[in-house]
């Protein structure tokens, strides 16, 4: 699970009080467990915060405005990613726009990704079969 120090953790706190429109848009339907997954947000990841966090799927979202393709925020976003990969986890990153243009086709997406590789241990499908009853 994802962790990080008080201070992050208390930012990731104060941040669930301060979505963006996106991020309030997702959200609405990531908590009804699309597909069955459990999604947290502003999760605390060390001396990050993600904007959505799926541990089923070792899933990271993040939601990029406008603001990610200016200055420095590409070269901040690529080290976080980098420190999530380091860490067994996999990142998503997802144009607000698309949010606020096809939210549908965004959680489509979400949920293809998080079961394309999802971890090696998937619940039991049930009993093997009888000897004899294949």
């Amino acid at each position: 699970m994802l962790s990080g120090p008080t201070k992050t953790i208390r930012g990731a706190r104060s941040l669930r009080r301060q979505l963006s429109l996106p991020e309030v848009l997702l959200w609405q339907t990531l908590r009804t467990r699309p597909d069955g997954l459990k999604f947290r947000r502003q999760q605390a990841a060390g001396p990050y915060t993600t904007d959505f966090f799926c541990h089923e799927a070792g899933l990271v979202l993040e939601i990029d405005g406008e603001s990610h393709n200016r200055g420095k925020q590409p070269q901040v976003d690529a080290e976080r990613d980098d420190y999530l990969h380091r860490n067994g986890y996999r990142v998503l990153r997802i144009p607000a726009v698309d949010v606020l243009s096809d939210l549908d086709a965004v959680v489509r997406h979400i949920v293809a990704t998080a079961r394309a590789e999802s971890p090696l241990h998937q619940p039991s499908a049930g009993p093997p079969p009888l000897k004899g009853r294949i």
